[in-house]
């Protein structure tokens, strides 16, 4: 779960999400469900002593992603990386373990 002051805190990134999850043309369902995984996944991947754009940035692609997937608007890594800017192996490393941390249990295949 997450608190409303890490939503204030992470406004800039909510935006990214959501300009991204525009070129991805996702329904409303896969970007609120994106929206929850990166406020709830967000701190566990953030480096304290180093709280630098590409880790949040990895953990947004990660959470479109994901989201699309659960909600069945899936797109591709490739697709997503490119919307989100990043690499797809980024996106391809990153969105089992989003699951995990937000209590999910990722699709074995």
């Amino acid at each position: 779960m997450y608190r409303a002051r890490d939503h204030v805190e992470n406004e800039r990134w909510l935006a990214e999400i959501e300009e991204s999850a525009d070129r991805l043309a996702l329904g409303t369902e896969a970007r609120s469900r994106a929206t929850d995984l990166f406020l709830s996944t967000v701190s566990e991947w953030d480096d304290p002593s180093d709280r630098d754009a590409d880790s949040r940035r990895a953990v947004a692609a990660a959470s479109l992603y994901a989201g699309s997937l659960i909600e069945g608007d899936q797109r591709s890594q490739s697709e997503v990386a490119e919307a989100v800017g990043v690499a797809r192996l980024t996106i391809q490393q990153r969105w089992k373990e989003l699951l995990r941390e937000a209590g999910l249990e990722p699709p074995s295949w």
